[in-house]
């Protein structure tokens, strides 16, 4: 499924994004580039990441956190997990990365 939408940062208090942890490394790396440039203005995101394999969850994490690490003039960034859990055969996790310095 496929939702297009259109409204500006300032109308939310945390940007909150999704991402399959079974994609390939593409999808983190379009995943990075959104947050990267969302941290520009906000101070935080919240992103789900959901598998119906649970083990793959800590590895996309952990993996995600490393490309936005890497970034040039990357903002000095903090990682706090959130919940988690499942739902039938699918398996979550929240984590809310906070940055200083945003310029909101």
């Amino acid at each position: 499924m496929r939702v297009e939408y259109n409204f500006g940062l300032n109308n939310v208090a945390t940007p909150c994004f999704s991402v399959e942890a079974t994609e390939g490394p593409h999808k983190l790396f379009q995943l990075m580039t959104l947050v990267h440039n969302v941290l520009e203005e906000k101070d935080r995101v919240d992103i789900i990441f959901h598998s119906p394999n649970q083990g793959e969850i800590p590895k996309k994490i952990a993996s995600f956190r490393t490309i936005l690490e890497s970034a040039p003039n990357a903002r000095s960034i903090s990682f706090e997990p959130g919940e988690s859990g499942s739902l039938g055969s699918s398996h979550y996790a929240w984590v809310s990365i906070l940055s200083s310095g945003a310029g909101a």
